[in-house]
């Protein structure tokens, strides 16, 4: 199986001992047991000279984060010139650098706090850039594709597999899984590969978003933000991420595990080329219905 794993440019490290801590506990028959838990730690987000969040994280790609936060927050612009990233490890803290003279001292005080794990926050006059988004219509998700990246990405070793209480984001083409990201919570996920993205200059209309957690409006709107035409989850939605998702023209794919999965919006970029027959299930859980929920927002 791992001679059939993909060559991803950025990938999980789950043998990274800064990234878990061991740890004995008993189990439920009394017995010792020693586990892998996930380290959590604080990171300051500088702007130029202003403060701007501390999220909690596993540490890893702290230059990744703080660009993709600041670029999903509407702080960074896609024609900013970044003349420097300076991260303290001892401190905390990673330093964003722009040639652009930046104050969102205003902007600071208005913010709305999502479904999120961990500090998930999205500032109010997000939606302003979200509506004037245009996702490429010619983008396609073929079935087979689904399920290629379903079986690469559930194999792949990963912090999850290792140790669980954590999430998963990956950026893919067709169906080959491009960069791996973990954290706490899926928002760094996403900005950790937003991040990637600006610099490294990677095009994302023809780029598909998988993740491990549920289709929030905070996941559709960063997923939009980031040009990305379409979005895929083996968890469920919330009923404003569909709303969104629908409003913005993105292909929503929840549930995916095994042969099954449900698209609630975009479903016209959805080409049937799997033999469905072919593909073998997983056990579906009892008293679970195909329902979406309110998040609450």
């Amino acid at each position: 199986m791992k001679d059939d794993l993909p060559e991803y440019l950025v990938g999980p490290h789950p043998d990274d001992p800064s990234l878990t801590r061991r740890l004995s506990g008993l189990d439920h028959e009394g017995k010792e047991q020693e586990i892998s838990v996930i380290m959590e730690r604080p990171l300051t987000i500088f702007l130029n000279g202003q403060e701007i969040v501390t999220a909690m994280t596993i540490g890893d790609f702290p230059d990744y984060l703080a660009v993709g936060y600041l670029l999903n927050q509407n702080m960074l612009r896609q024609d900013d010139r970044i003349t420097g990233i300076d991260y303290d490890d001892d401190l905390e803290v990673v330093v964003v650098r722009t040639e652009r003279e930046t104050n969102y001292e205003e902007k600071l005080q208005k913010k709305i706090r999502t479904s999120g794990c961990a500090q998930g926050t999205v500032f109010g006059d997000l939606m302003e850039k979200f509506e004037d988004i245009a996702l490429p219509r010619d983008a396609v998700l073929r079935t087979s594709w689904i399920y290629t990246l379903s079986r690469l990405i559930n194999n792949t070793p990963s912090l999850y597999l290792e140790a669980g209480a954590i999430h998963g984001c990956v950026l893919c083409k067709e169906d080959k899984p491009l960069i791996y990201m973990e954290d706490v919570g899926r928002h760094n996920a996403i900005d950790k590969i937003a991040g990637y993205m600006f610099l490294n200059k990677i095009e994302a209309g023809d780029k598909i978003f998988y993740t491990t957690g549920r289709l929030t409006s905070e996941m559709v709107i960063k997923t939009v933000q980031m040009g990305i035409p379409i979005l895929i989850s083996r968890s469920g939605f919330t009923a404003w991420g569909v709303d969104l998702a629908r409003e913005a023209g993105l292909t929503l794919i929840g549930r995916a595990k095994g042969k099954r999965f449900i698209a609630l919006s975009g479903d016209d970029r959805l080409i049937y080329d799997a033999d469905w027959s072919a593909i073998a299930d997983e056990p579906r859980r009892s008293g679970r219905k195909a329902s979406v929920v309110s998040d609450g927002n």
